[in-house]
């Protein structure tokens, strides 16, 4: 099976294609205010450097948040029109868990933290003993004080901290856990979709995959726009 995953739920888009169970091609790109006009053409070009056409792929895979709402919006809505246009199937995955994919095997469990802004994060806690991730909290959007009593809740064994809400609020981690933060090294940092197109293998796997218009965002809170609406209401 032919598998293309991206992610573009941070300010890094993350592209890779897999063959069974081979990662042919990954790109990493930074794509600030540019997601839109960068997106399609390094898909192209990364297809060109697996020696695969679009028509080749069998399985279209994205990140559906939590992260960025107009990142998350474009890679899904990029993902559909693929998928649409060759009559294939979708796969969906947490962009927490393809980042905490970054420790798999290791013993500690992971943290996967994105900034959410507003003083909030997206996070989860992640045991990634295993080569798929299994959530032991779920991903959510909280100030980053009361995510940190949650672990606190669950764990008094150390925590590996990863994705840039990690590194935002790096002191304050640090303030309350001491020890038990272990901050992950800058290269492990980023997002890596080979671990999106394991993800999407094992949806494929078990039958959980989805019509293109079925693969929808997990945005975890409402847009400024949708709260504009209700206070207008």
């Amino acid at each position: 099976m032919n598998i293309l995953a991206i992610d573009t739920s941070t300010s890094f888009a993350s592209i890779a294609i897999g063959v069974g169970e081979q990662i042919v091609a990954e790109s990493l790109l930074n794509t600030n205010r540019t997601l839109s006009a960068r997106l399609v053409p390094e898909i192209e070009r990364l297809l060109a450097t697996a020696g695969l056409a679009i028509a080749d792929i069998d399985l279209f895979a994205s990140a559906i948040g939590p992260g960025s709402f107009t990142g998350v919006r474009g890679g899904i809505a990029t993902i559909q029109g693929l998928a649409l246009a060759g009559a294939k199937p979708c796969a969906g995955f947490s962009s927490l868990a393809m980042l905490a994919m970054n420790f798999s095997l290791s013993k500690s469990l992971i943290c996967p933290m994105l900034d959410a802004r507003k003083g909030e994060i997206y996070a989860a806690l992640y045991d990634c003993s295993s080569p798929l991730p299994s959530p032991v909290i779920n991903d959510s959007v909280l100030p980053p004080a009361a995510f940190i009593d949650n672990i606190t809740a669950v764990t008094k064994e150390p925590v590996i901290f990863v994705g840039d809400g990690a590194l935002l609020y790096h002191a304050q981690i640090a303030e309350k856990l001491g020890e038990q933060a272990v901050f992950a090294p800058f290269s492990l940092h980023s997002p890596h979709s080979a671990n999106g197109v394991l993800l999407a293998l094992h949806a494929s796997k078990y039958g959980v995959l989805l019509e293109p218009s079925q693969l929808l965002p997990a945005y975890l809170r409402a847009s400024d726009a949708e709260l504009m609406k209700v206070k207008a209401a």
